[in-house]
């Protein structure tokens, strides 16, 4: 369901251990907040970086793609590739107010856990975590995926379960193992505070007919749609270089993008430019972490065995700093990614098991030079000038989880 943005044709911490994740609800010297919070917060009234406001009011994304004309729609760089359809059209305020929520423990059940916990900033929005950790330190099966340029996909989480960055959401908030809190408990926790009380009314003025009803579900998972949809991600060495700066890319990086786009190697196939993920599931047979089962991936969500092991091909934007990678963090380095792929189709599915392995994976038997290669290119990938503001505190009074680390980003340190 989409409560707000709409889609539109081409037209923002050091890696985590256990300890910082596992930390006793009462180390934290969480603050409770009381009913008569300060509201001294207001809301941006400007676009995030990359956004124009237009005669609505609405923010308008705008980047390198948007200045060019390309031959049938193709995109630029002989990759056959332009932006695909894309959600903007929220209003700063509600962009501003998802951005205070999303760093807000309040969120969570046990107001001890943020949107930011799993989605870190400094980690390329997802955890640094093979497998992410969750409410009461319930350790989930998948790791947390990264959410530069959501605003552009159609389907979210590794096994494409839900449909909308609303859905998603709405799962993750209300999941035992993630946030774990409850639709009452969370209006309840948000109307506590004075100051969401102003800015949501700030935020949706048309959702106001009464003191309370402007803090729903409705609006906080629109609000959380809203800041991601900010997060984008198109001015890399990569993007300069296609659009026309011949020096944008080194040397090396040249030679890492004909690999990556060789018929050989065929990356560019399903990791397709721009995002740099052409959405699609697909097996490739990686293995799981020592001692657990199959994964069973998207075969759950669309209840087809043909799909068993099938995930989602992530984006590689920012993949650099998003490691460990695939959907169990099986692989701890780029190098140690792409020579999984090299080593040849189906080598890791153990014999006993039979996998509809995607008809992309091949044996391309790559050198060590051209993965070196591979490694540099996808490091060109790297953009995160449009990194939000991470705010110093947040409305509910709470201290910000893993608070020492977020403000160490955000001063550069």
């Amino acid at each position: 369901m989409l409560l707000g943005g709409e889609k539109t044709s081409v037209s923002w911490l050091p890696r985590m251990g256990w300890k910082n994740l596992l930390v006793p609800f009462a180390s934290l010297l969480l603050v409770f907040f009381a009913t008569n919070v300060s509201s001294d917060f207001s809301l941006s009234k400007d676009c995030p970086p990359g956004f124009l406001l237009d005669s609505e009011g609405k923010c308008r994304m705008k980047s390198l793609y948007h200045f060019y004309d390309s031959l049938q729609g193709k995109g630029l760089g002989g990759m056959k590739a332009g932006l695909p359809p894309y959600r903007d059209g929220f209003s700063p305020e509600q962009i501003d107010l998802g951005r205070l929520l999303f760093f807000d423990p309040v969120l969570s059940g046990d107001n001890n856990l943020s949107c930011a916990h799993c989605h870190n900033p400094r980690l390329g929005f997802s955890d640094g975590m093979g497998r992410s950790v969750g409410s009461g330190g319930r350790i989930n099966k998948r790791s947390a995926p990264t959410l530069w340029n959501t605003a552009f996909l159609d389907t979210f989480f590794w096994d494409s379960r839900s449909s909308s960055l609303e859905d998603q959401a709405l799962e993750s908030l209300f999941a035992d193992d993630e946030m774990a809190s409850t639709p009452v408990k969370l209006i309840d926790d948000l109307a506590r505070v004075d100051s969401y009380k102003a800015l949501f009314k700030e935020a949706f003025p048309d959702h106001v007919t009464s003191e309370s009803s402007v803090i729903s579900i409705a609006n906080v998972i629109s609000a959380l749609a809203a800041f991601q949809t900010s997060l984008i991600s198109l001015n890399s060495a990569y993007d300069r270089y296609v659009h026309g700066d011949p020096n944008a890319l080194t040397k090396n990086q040249v030679i890492g993008l004909n690999v990556f786009r060789s018929f050989v190697a065929r990356c560019s196939q399903c990791h397709t430019p721009p995002l740099f993920t052409n959405q699609q599931l697909a097996v490739i047979g990686t293995p799981e972490p020592e001692g657990l089962p199959r994964d069973v991936g998207a075969a759950k969500t669309f209840a087809s065995t043909k799909l068993r092991g099938a995930f989602k091909i992530p984006t590689l934007r920012n993949i650099a700093n998003t490691s460990p990678y695939m959907h169990s963090g099986r692989f701890s380095s780029l190098r140690e990614a792409a020579e999984f792929y090299t080593k040849g189709r189906g080598h890791a599915v153990p014999e006993n098991e039979k996998l509809n392995l995607h008809w992309h994976i091949s044996e391309p038997n790559l050198s060590h030079d051209e993965i070196d290669r591979l490694v540099d290119f996808m490091k060109a990938l790297n953009d995160e000038a449009f990194m939000p503001i991470i705010p110093e505190r947040v409305p509910s009074g709470l201290l910000m989880g893993l608070q020492s680390d977020i403000l160490a980003t955000s001063s550069g340190d």
